[in-house]
């Protein structure tokens, strides 16, 4: 088991419930602009990669035939699974592992879906790579992910900052850089959009099970930030207390060639 799969189903492992109940991930413009991509393809069958608490995967089973929700984290599978049948969900099916060695024959899925999650992953391309595989030919991923921003110092802060939130977060990536592993990979994009979402400091911090003297030094870090930094993320203060700030979205649709 590598250091980065330990790290990951430590921190979710404790953490599954609170990602069930997470309205960020419940849905909003990302997921309905996903799930319009979605239906217009018209998949059979679907894979939901990283599933977490199992959010895509409840709104890819109104679409496709048969949904596949998959995850390193045995804890947010079970979870995942439960959160399905509550919402009258019966035929999809669970499986765990790494997305960078996906348990499936070549070109078995339709459609692939990967939402708020690839910024984990140890191997990027490599995913990407697995991905491509188990597609069928003309089949889709449809990918979202935090946005990497643009400027080094912007970016290099909000590294720290989730990181110091989530010692499994590796970094997020910009678009030219998602567009070049697609490639790569053999997967040509068709569609792109960049929604934003909202991150109540107090819930999103809370998730992690962040200790308070870890969320006390998060945010005098952020107080002591560059304004410049801040602003790129739309962070809002209170005083001493950190309210909220803003992720960038990047959704990508790419075909497999």
């Amino acid at each position: 088991m590598s250091e980065q799969t330990r790290r990951i189903q430590e921190q979710f492992g404790g953490s599954a419930a609170a990602y069930v109940a997470s309205a960020g991930h419940a849905g909003g413009d990302d997921l309905e602009t996903l799930l319009a991509w979605g239906r217009a393809l018209r998949p059979a069958r679907v894979l939901d990669v990283a599933t977490g608490g199992g959010h895509t995967a409840l709104a890819f089973a109104g679409v496709a035939r048969r949904v596949t929700a998959y995850d390193l984290t045995e804890p947010m599978l079970r979870v995942a699974r439960a959160f399905l049948r509550e919402r009258g969900v019966d035929g999809a099916a669970f499986a765990a592992g790494d997305v960078a060695a996906l348990p499936f024959r070549e070109g078995v899925f339709d459609l692939v879906t990967c939402r708020i999650a690839a910024h984990h992953f140890a191997d990027v391309a490599g995913a990407v790579r697995e991905v491509r595989r188990v597609l069928r030919a003309g089949g889709s991923l449809l990918l979202q992910d935090i946005l990497g921003h643009d400027d080094a110092a912007a970016a290099a802060f909000v590294t720290e900052v989730e990181r110091r939130r989530d010692p499994t977060h590796v970094r997020a990536y910009r678009a030219v850089e998602w567009k070049a592993f697609l490639r790569a990979a053999g997967l040509t994009v068709m569609d792109t959009a960049v929604v934003t979402k909202r991150r109540p400091w107090d819930e999103w911090t809370t998730r992690t099970r962040m200790t308070p003297e870890a969320r006390r030094d998060l945010e005098a870090f952020v107080r002591a930030a560059p304004e410049a930094c801040r602003a790129a993320f739309e962070f809002r203060l209170a005083g001493d207390r950190v309210e909220s700030f803003t992720d960038r979205m990047l959704l990508i649709r790419a075909d497999r060639d």
